[in-house]
């Protein structure tokens, strides 16, 4: 049966007990040092000398290390850096200051799973992984409230990691929606395929192919925009609410009809064997294999295609409408403050 902890399975006791290091002050980073400190946690970042979060950071009342002295000085070490530069940090800077008994945490088992950081046998190794962006896990945490988060143990070598690791949970505030237990590798796999398949690469694929589709048949841009993207905030809404049967509850009977008639036609049997595809490019690490060696080869693919997604017309379209509405470009100015990446 699936397991999910609150809060009263959890005591901040262990956490309050240790000397925590986060490691990076991005999105994540930057929600989980000042949740930890507000619920009386003894804290440090841990940024390279050079790094224009440190400012940020100290202004919002934490403690600046390098990551070196970060890692020597704590028993608990979250390393929230970018997939991609965290095997150099670790190696660098955290893996020599590993000793027996110290626990290292993860936001996202893609190091651990496939293999680029080892730990050593000695130290607990956990996840806990918000579901969430970072600004939201902070904006709710301030608001009393939560998000759901994922907790797996890679290694308990002290008997104690679940402990901590439900104790971190609570002081970042996770546990007030619900902590599932999890896998390093199911976390890993799953999250990839859903950023692949529906989260990011299936719903931008689908919205500029609707947008392109209408363009292309003569209407308007600007109403293409609306429809295609513009509305999917509040689709997306009412299933976050109440699941597909409050989406369709709220809707139309026309929508709903279309809904059931027209979606299974784009999601067909195709779609669905390209995405088990996508899935075993996930579990085989195709996939983490392409995206390291691409980073070592100084991502020219990934900047490629970054800047052809910035030209394409659905863009240029958004941005004129979205800066007559000033509430978007409000909240667009809270989740991308540097601070919130």
């Amino acid at each position: 049966m699936t397991t999910i902890y609150y809060d009263k399975d959890a005591s901040l006791d262990p956490i309050r007990a240790r000397r925590a290091a986060i490691i990076g002050y991005g999105s994540q980073g930057h929600a989980h040092a000042l949740n930890l400190k507000e619920s009386g946690v003894d804290v440090r970042v841990g940024l390279h000398a050079a790094s224009r979060s440190r400012a940020k950071a100290e202004a919002a009342g934490l403690k600046v290390m390098t990551v070196s002295e970060a890692a020597q000085w704590a028993d608990l070490i979250m390393i929230l850096a970018p997939d991609q530069t965290q095997k150099q940090i670790y190696d660098a800077d955290i893996a020599p200051h590993l000793t027996k008994g110290k626990a290292l945490f993860f936001a996202h088992g893609f190091n651990i799973h496939y293999g680029q950081i080892r730990p050593p046998a000695d130290v607990d190794v956990m996840l806990i992984a918000p579901k969430s962006p970072g600004h939201l896990v902070r904006r709710l945490y301030q608001d009393g409230k939560g998000t759901p988060a994922l907790i797996a143990i890679h290694q308990d070598a002290t008997g104690q990691a679940r402990a901590l690791g439900m104790s971190y949970a609570r002081a970042l505030g996770v546990t007030r929606a619900g902590l599932l237990e999890t896998t390093f590798k199911e976390e890993t796999e799953t999250d990839l395929f859903g950023e692949q398949a529906v989260l990011c690469g299936g719903v931008t694929a689908l919205v500029q192919a609707g947008f392109d589709t209408l363009v292309e048949a003569g209407y308007q841009p600007e109403s293409a925009y609306f429809e295609c993207l513009h509305e999917l905030k509040l689709i997306v809404d009412m299933m976050y609410e109440g699941g597909m049967g409050w989406m369709r509850h709220s809707i139309s009977d026309t929508a709903e009809y279309g809904d059931y008639t027209r979606g299974p036609r784009l999601i067909n049997q195709a779609v669905r064997e390209e995405m088990r595809k996508v899935l075993k490019e996930v579990q085989t690490g195709v996939f983490a294999r392409e995206w390291i060696l691409e980073n070592q080869a100084g991502r020219p693919v990934f900047d490629k295609l970054r800047e052809q997604g910035k030209q394409h017309p659905i863009e240029d379209v958004g941005r004129r409408l979205r800066e007559m509405m000033s509430w978007i470009r409000d909240a667009k100015k809270d989740s991308s403050d540097p601070s919130a990446r």
